[in-house]
């Protein structure tokens, strides 16, 4: 009776027990690696299709746009005066520097005073001795010359006297009276011109032995003051130290620093936009607020300028006033660096897009518009740009978002996702 009892408790199944199949391994565990291999399959599949790709986007609006034209320039002063030397002789050294103040007919700049004879060299000092030598000589053959005339003067004075004394009519013919008398005359003229000829070469050999001669200079009426022409502060001092200085030679530059104004080298197609009286924003001077200015003058001569990367480039100097200045933009000088940027174009209202959504294909401007998640390409026709902002004159409406620089993985109907 025991034996049935056995063979049905060992028959019998739990329900909680796995069922297993003929090789004792279970369903699901032989269903994993294939479980396995699904997923990654779909993994795989999941990589390769395309990604939405990350975007910026900015909006087509109305605003004011203003196109400035921008370029490095430089203060300088209105007006400047270089004082140069009006003579030739020794410079004194000049005690004033650079920013120090003058003031017109009373600031005496440096004084200039005679030179002493320069010195001979030996074939020069030979030569002038030989001069010397020669004046001498010739002053008394000069001499000898003067006795001899006045000797004939004397004989014809004499043989005059004798003429004269002869009173009685007939014995003595009107001719041969003249003729004495005319030789007095003529004896007479040569001594005075024999003196005059020692005299002058009295003055050639006093010529002469000055130049062998270096005689001590006397200040006394021999300095000339230079003074400053106009009030205002020294700029530059070309000539400091003591030296002998030719007339002309410049000596020191003086102007008015408060007095400046910017000079901007503009490229030439740049200059054709602009006018005399355009509002110019200067920037880069040291402060905060831009300062504004007006421009004044166009110069009408280009010059050829080579640029940072060897182009050869067509520049006009373009002259700006400032107007109202503030306290702080006093400490400006001569020289100083700043940023100009001339306004050439405005509008109060346009339709505006940032220019980095722009892009050309040809010669035609196209931009992606961002449209239920998808990029769209269209053309459209632009304005002027301040180089952040492009006028939009046909193609947008207000309120479109356009790609800002799209990737080049970005094409016409790609997916894209707006960044967060």
């Amino acid at each position: 009776m025991a034996a049935p009892e056995s063979e049905n408790s060992s028959s019998a199944t739990a329900p909680w027990e796995n069922k297993r199949g003929p090789s004792g391994t279970p369903p699901v565990r032989r269903m994993l690696p294939w479980l396995g291999l699904l997923a990654l399959l779909v993994l795989i599949v999941w990589g390769l299709l395309p990604k939405p790709a990350i975007i910026e986007t900015g909006v087509a609006a109305r605003a004011p746009l203003t196109v400035r034209v921008s370029e490095e320039g430089k203060t300088r002063v209105r007006n400047r005066y270089i004082v140069a030397a009006p003579v030739a002789g020794k410079m004194r050294r000049v005690p004033l520097k650079p920013g120090d103040p003058v003031e017109a007919g009373k600031t005496t700049l440096t004084t200039i005073e005679s030179v002493v004879a320069p010195l001979l060299d030996p074939r020069a000092r030979l030569q002038a001795e030989a001069a010397v030598s020669k004046h001498e000589a010739a002053r008394k053959q000069a001499e000898e010359s003067l006795a001899a005339a006045r000797s004939a003067l004397k004989l014809a004075a004499a043989e005059l006297e004798r003429v004269r004394s002869v009173k009685r009519d007939g014995a003595l013919s009107e001719s041969a009276r003249d003729q004495a008398e005319a030789n007095a005359a003529i004896k007479s003229a040569e001594v005075r011109a024999l003196e005059f000829s020692l005299q002058v070469i009295d003055y050639e050999l006093a010529q002469a032995r000055a130049v062998l001669e270096r005689p001590d200079v006397s200040t006394a009426g021999n300095l000339v003051a230079v003074n400053s022409p106009v009030s205002g502060r020294v700029l530059k001092v070309m000539q400091e130290s003591e030296t002998i200085i030719s007339p002309g030679t410049p000596i020191v530059e003086i102007g008015d620093p408060t007095d400046i104004e910017i000079e901007a080298e503009i490229l030439s197609r740049d200059a054709v936009g602009m006018k005399p009286g355009d509002p110019v924003d200067i920037e880069q001077w040291g402060g905060e607020i831009p300062l504004k200015g007006r421009v004044r003058r166009i110069e009408p001569s280009a010059f050829t300028k080579i640029s940072a990367l060897g182009v050869e480039e067509q520049r006009v100097y373009v002259l700006t006033d400032l107007i109202d200045p503030p306290d702080t933009a006093k400490t400006l000088g001569d020289r100083y660096r700043v940023e100009v940027r001339v306004a050439v174009w405005h509008s109060d209202e346009v339709l505006v897009v940032p220019a980095g959504a722009l892009f050309r294909e040809g010669n035609a401007w196209k931009t992606y518009v961002h449209q239920d998640g998808k990029a769209r390409i269209i053309s459209i026709e632009a304005g002027h740009t301040d180089g952040r902002l492009t006028e939009v004159i046909s193609g947008l409406n207000a309120g479109d978002k356009v790609l800002l620089h799209p990737p080049d993985t970005v094409k016409d109907g790609s997916s894209v996702h707006e960044r967060d």
